[in-house]
């Protein structure tokens, strides 16, 4: 068939539908891009490869066992893929209007943010705070501290001096407000990660890997700053370059790179 003809047999609805599936292809790509999910969808892929040329070479005893495997994929993908399929929906589940005005709160926090972790850096004082989005961090908060305290410099850096029984966990602020402290999170499972992050960056990562949170990491072995948002890390900012990134991650729904 000539592209012409199907040009001519091609209506409103075909092309909407078509749109409609590469706009889910692209955001499905663009979510695992970068992750373990790559190899694991391209070992699936060659198992698939391999099960069509036992099918066209006619091997019966590994095209049965292929078949076999093949039966239990569905499941397999959602065991594999648990984590993306997570992150996929509640990115599916936001509402811009709603997070754009709750994100607004915390611009009046940055300051007290920046100016808490600058001192701790300079101090060499490990510290982690995380600041909501759209994505809700009760579970985190719940297993945390609470406090229900205003956003203040003088706060943030009694929390984690090492003598004070809060100085363990993160900080997690929710609408412009410290919700709680000792907050327990997620470690990241990537084993590929580099063996120089502490517990504190595995975090930062582990629970930015789930949600949409942005999360402040200062070193306590070297006073470096660090933002992780999305399963990436931003390191050795400075007092500017950390501002620049609350606001470009805080103030745009979408994600953005500083």
């Amino acid at each position: 068939m000539s592209l012409l003809r199907f040009l001519e047999i091609l209506n409103w609805r075909d092309a909407v539908d078509i749109l409609a599936v590469a706009i889910i292809i692209y955001n499905l790509l663009l979510l695992i891009r970068g992750t373990r999910a790559v190899q694991m969808l391209l070992g699936l892929f060659f198992l698939v490869l391999v099960y069509y040329g036992a099918l066209l070479a006619e091997l019966p005893t590994l095209q049965r066992i292929l078949e076999n495997l093949l039966i239990v994929l569905p499941f397999a993908i959602i065991v594999l893929f648990q984590q993306e399929i997570r992150r996929a929906l509640v990115r599916f589940g936001r509402n811009p209007l709603w997070g754009l005005a709750k994100q607004q709160n915390v611009v009046a926090s940055f300051s007290e943010v920046v100016l808490a972790a600058t001192t701790l850096s300079s101090r060499r004082t490990g510290a982690l705070i995380v600041i909501e989005r759209l994505h809700g961090l009760r579970n985190y908060v719940e297993n945390g501290i609470a406090l229900d305290a205003v956003v203040s410099y003088d706060l943030l850096i009694n929390i984690f001096q090492p003598d004070t029984p809060l100085h363990d966990g993160a900080v997690i602020i929710q609408d412009d407000r410290i919700a709680a402290a000792a907050c327990f999170l997620p470690l990241t499972p990537n084993p590929e990660l580099s063996k120089e992050f502490g517990t504190r960056h595995r975090a930062a990562l582990g629970l930015t890997e789930e949600t949409d949170a942005v999360a402040v990491v200062v070193s306590e072995e070297t006073g470096t700053i660090s933002v992780a948002f999305d399963g990436e890390m931003i390191r050795d900012l400075e007092s500017q370059g950390l501002r620049n990134a609350l606001y470009k991650y805080l103030l745009n729904p979408q994600r953005g790179t500083p």
